[in-house]
C-alpha cells in the first residue's frame, strides 16, 4: 500500500494533515475501475438544434448582451451617480475638445473631422460599450496610423498645380487634397468598423492576447516619435513635406532640420509658452490630485487664450502663423465612402482594427478590476466595430480609446457611460453653435498639446531598465517594437513586433528548463535536485521534468535533454555492455589457461604453449562450459528505471508522440523500465487519439502521481531475478 503525508509540524495537533493510503494507480487500473467516460453522445442535428434553439429568455440574453445599457439604465441610482456623471461627462468634454481638433492633424485631415470622431462613436458606445469608465473618440497613435495612410494614398505630389497662373512655380492644391485624403480616412474607418464588427461576432475577442504588455508599450513610444516628429514643422512653422511609410522618421526629422532656418518665430514663440504652460498645469495636477476636486483643464485654457491673442494681435495675417482655419457649422449628413479605395486598404485596417481593439480593452480591463466589475471582450470588439462602421457614414475617422482622457473621466467622478455621453454632447455644441469661434487657433498650439500629451508615452522609457532586470526576452520584444515601428513604420513596425513575440513563445518552448527531480522525505514532494539539498535522488530511478509541451519543434530536444539529464543513452549502454561482455570473454579464456598451465606444469606436460596459442581451455573443465550469457558483470548501467513528470506538458503532437515512443523502445531495449506520470485526462485523450498506447507502451505505465511511478517503479525491480546482471 502507498502511503503519502504531509512533513512532521512542530504542533502535530495544530497543524492541517493530509494522511492517504491506497494502492498504487496505473492508468489501466484507473480506466477500469475508478473512472468512466459519461455518454454525452449527440447527432449532428440534436447539436444543432440546441445551438440554435429559440426562446424568450435566450432572445432577451442576446438583445442585453447587444445593448448593455439596457442592463445598468433601468437601476441606474440618480442621487447618487448623476452629478458625478455630469462633473466628469463636462470635465472629459472639455479635454475631447482640443484634443479632437489636434488629432485631426495627425490623421492628416481637417480639424472638423476631429470633432466629428469625437461625437458620433462616442455618443454611440453610450449604448453598446461595457465599460464604464474609458473615454472612447480620438487617439493619437490611430489618428497616425491613419495620417500614415492617407498621406501614402493621396501625396501633395498628386495635387501640383501651377501657382498664380504661371508655369514657373507649382503649389499644392490643399482643397482637392484634404478632400482626398478625407476619402481615405472614411473609407478606412469603414474597412476597419467591419474587420472589428466580424471578429466581434466570430468571438475572435481573444486576439488582443497577442498584442503582450511589452510589445503595446514598445510600440507606443514608437508611435509617440512619430507623432512628436510629425508636430515639429506646426512647433517651428516651417513647410516641408509629410512622409510615411519605412524610415519615414528619418526623412521628416531631416527635412525639418534642414528647414530649420526657415523657421517663423512667432509661430515658435506661442508653441513654446503654450508647452511650458501645459507641462506646467500637467504637474501641478499630478501633484495635488488629491486635492483638487477636478484636474485643472489646461488644453482648454490653451485653446482659448491661444485663439484669443491670435485673433486679437491677426497673428496669421501680420505673422503668418498658421491657424486651424474654417470649421465649417453644423454636422455634415451621411454619405456613403468611396469603397473603391477598399483593396489598397485592407492590410493597413487589419493592423489598425487590431491595435485600436488592444488599446481600449487594455484600458477597460484595468478599470474593471479596480472597480470589481466585469467587460465584455468580443461585446467591446463589436461596440468599437460598430461606433467606427456607423459614424464612417458621417465623415469621422477611427477612433480607439485615450488614456489620458480616461484617466480625467476617472479622476473627476466619473461611475458609468453616461459621463462620455455628456463629453460628446460638449464637442456637438462646438460642431453647431460655436466653432466659428475656434478658427484663429493656431497650429502651434494644437501641436504642443498633442507633444505634452505625449509625455505618458515617453515615460515608457523606463521599461527598459525594469525589464533588464525581471525578464530579457521581454525586454528584447518591447526593443523589437520600438526600433521596427520607428523605422519601418507603425503597420510595419507591428507586423515585425508580432512575429518576433510569436518566436520567442516558440523559443521558450524549444529551449525549456529541465531537471532530474528528488523526493524531499515525508513530504511527497519532488523537486530539483540540483537547486534543493532536501530533494534526493532514489537509487536506481531518475525522475526527468521538463517545462514545455512536446511537440514537432522541441521533440528532439527533448529527447536530447532526457539522455543527457538522466546520464542513460541507449547507444552508448548497449555499446558499453558489448564491450564489457568481449572482455569479460577474454578475461575468463585466459583464466582458464592459466589455470590448465599451472596442472600441466605440476604435471610435466609440454603442450602448454600449444594451449595458449590456442586459447581453448581442456575439455572436461568447469570453465569449458561457461557460455556467454551465463558471465557475471558488473552493472553498465546503474539505472533500472525512468519517470517522465509531464505534469507540466499541456500538449504533444504526433510528433512527439513518435519521438517518445521511440525512446521508450530504446530504453526497454537495454533493461531500463520508462514510466509517464502526471498526465492531464485532456493530454491522455490527445495520447489515444494519436493511438500511443500499442506496442511497448500500454496505459500500465502512465500513472496519476509520480509517488506511483517511483513506488512502480521500486516494486517492479524488486520483482527482477537478473537484477544484479546485465
Amino acid at each position: 500500500m502507498a502511503q503519502e503525508e504531509a512533513a512532521d509540524q512542530p504542533d502535530a495537533d495544530s497543524a492541517l494533515t493530509y494522511r492517504l493510503e491506497r494502492p498504487v494507480y496505473d492508468e489501466a487500473f484507473i480506466r477500469s475501475h475508478l473512472l468512466h467516460r459519461k455518454d454525452n453522445a449527440s447527432t449532428l442535428r440534436q447539436r444543432l438544434a440546441r445551438h440554435f434553439h429559440c426562446s424568450s429568455a435566450r432572445a432577451k440574453a442576446a438583445l442585453f448582451s447587444f445593448l448593455p445599457i439596457l442592463t445598468w439604465l433601468p437601476s441606474y441610482p440618480v442621487r447618487q451617480y448623476l452629478f458625478s456623471d455630469v462633473v466628469s461627462g463636462l470635465s472629459t468634454g472639455v479635454v475631447q475638445l482640443p484634443q479632437g481638433l489636434a488629432y485631426a492633424m495627425l490623421a492628416a485631415v481637417p480639424p472638423v473631422y476631429g470633432l466629428y470622431s469625437s461625437f458620433y462613436p462616442v455618443l454611440l458606445y453610450t449604448f453598446l460599450g461595457t465599460s464604464r469608465h474609458i473615454s472612447v473618440g480620438v487617439f493619437a497613435v490611430i489618428s497616425i496610423m491613419i495620417g500614415g495612410v492617407a498621406v501614402r494614398e493621396a501625396p501633395d505630389s498628386l495635387f501640383l498645380v501651377a501657382a498664380n497662373g504661371s508655369n514657373a512655380s507649382v503649389a499644392v492644391d490643399v482643397e482637392a487634397r484634404d478632400v482626398k485624403r478625407v476619402q481615405v480616412a472614411v473609407v478606412l474607418t469603414t474597412l476597419v468598423g467591419l474587420i472589428q464588427l466580424l471578429l466581434g461576432l466570430l468571438r475572435f475577442g481573444f486576439v488582443a492576447i497577442y498584442l503582450t504588455e511589452p510589445l503595446v508599450r514598445g510600440f507606443t513610444t514608437a508611435a509617440a516619435v512619430h507623432v512628436a516628429v510629425s508636430q515639429l514643422k506646426y512647433l517651428l512653422g516651417v513647410k516641408t513635406q509629410r512622409f510615411s511609410g519605412p524610415l519615414a522618421v528619418i526623412y521628416s526629422t531631416k527635412a525639418v532640420l534642414g528647414d530649420i532656418t526657415n523657421t517663423n518665430v512667432a509661430t515658435l514663440t506661442v508653441g513654446l509658452v503654450c508647452l511650458v504652460f501645459l507641462y506646467g498645469i500637467k504637474d501641478l495636477n499630478e501633484r495635488f490630485k488629491k486635492r483638487l476636486p477636478i484636474p485643472i483643464p489646461g488644453e482648454i485654457i490653451v485653446v482659448i487664450v491661444s485663439t484669443g491673442v491670435s485673433y486679437g494681435m491677426s497673428l496669421a495675417g501680420t505673422y503668418e502663423v498658421d491657424v486651424v482655419g474654417t470649421i465649417p457649422r453644423g454636422l455634415r449628413p451621411p454619405t456613403v465612402p468611396l469603397f473603391s479605395l477598399l483593396p489598397s486598404l485592407v492590410a493597413d485596417a487589419f493592423a489598425i482594427a487590431i491595435v485600436g481593439f488592444s488599446m481600449a480593452i487594455s484600458l477597460a480591463k484595468i478599470f474593471a478590476l479596480k472597480y470589481g466589475y466585469n467587460v465584455d471582450g468580443n461585446q467591446e470588439l463589436i461596440a468599437i466595430g460598430l461606433c467606427n462602421f456607423i459614424s464612417s457614414f458621417f465623415q469621422t475617422f477611427t477612433i480607439s480609446c485615450s488614456m489620458s482622457r480616461s484617466l480625467v473621466q476617472e479622476s473627476t467622478g466619473g461611475k458609468t457611460q453616461i459621463a462620455g455621453m455628456l463629453s460628446s454632447l460638449v464637442v456637438l455644441l462646438v460642431v453647431v453653435a460655436i466653432g466659428f469661434a475656434f478658427q484663429s487657433l493656431p497650429q502651434t498650439a494644437l501641436a504642443a498639446i498633442i507633444m505634452v500629451n505625449l509625455l505618458g508615452m515617453f515615460k515608457q522609457f523606463r521599461d527598459v531598465p525594469a525589464l533588464w532586470r525581471t525578464s530579457k526576452i521581454e525586454l528584447a520584444i518591447w526593443l523589437v517594437a520600438f526600433v521596427a515601428s520607428v523605422l519601418l513604420g507603425l503597420d510595419y513596425g507591428l507586423l515585425v513586433a508580432v512575429a518576433f513575440a510569436i518566436l520567442t513563445v516558440i523559443y521558450r518552448t524549444q529551449s525549456p528548463r529541465s531537471a532530474i527531480l528528488g523526493h524531499v522525505p515525508g513530504t511527497g514532494l519532488y523537486c530539483d535536485v540540483a537547486e534543493y539539498e532536501e530533494a534526493h535522488e532514489y537509487d536506481g530511478i531518475k525522475i526527468f521534468h521538463s517545462s514545455a509541451p512536446i511537440y514537432f519543434a522541441n521533440s528532439d530536444m527533448y529527447v536530447n535533454a532526457l539522455k543527457e539529464k538522466t546520464g542513460v543513452d541507449p547507444e552508448n549502454v548497449q555499446t558499453a555492455r558489448k564491450a564489457q561482455k568481449k572482455l569479460g570473454k577474454n578475461n575468463i579464456k585466459q583464466s582458464a589457461t592459466l589455470k590448465l598451465c599451472a596442472q600441466h606444469e605440476e604435471q610435466g606436460a609440454t603442450h602448454v604453449a600449444a594451449e595458449q596459442r590456442n586459447g581453448q581451455p581442456e575439455e572436461g573443465h568447469a570453465s569449458s562450459d561457461m557460455d556467454d550469457e551465463d558471465v557475471v558483470l558488473e552493472p553498465v548501467c546503474p539505472v533500472h528505471a525512468i519517470v517522465l513528470d509531464w505534469t507540466s506538458v499541456c500538449f504533444i503532437d504526433s510528433v512527439g508522440a513518435k519521438a517518445i515512443k521511440q525512446v521508450i523502445k530504446e530504453y526497454s531495449a537495454v533493461g531500463v523500465r520508462v514510466a509517464v506520470a502526471g498526465c492531464s485526462r485532456v493530454l491522455l485523450s490527445e495520447l489515444d487519439a494519436l493511438q500511443f498506447f500499442t506496442g511497448v507502451v500500454t496505459p500500465e505505465m502512465v500513472f496519476p502521481t509520480i509517488h506511483d511511478a517511483l513506488l512502480s517503479c521500486q516494486h517492479l525491480n524488486s520483482l527482477r531475478p537478473d537484477r544484479t546482471t546485465q
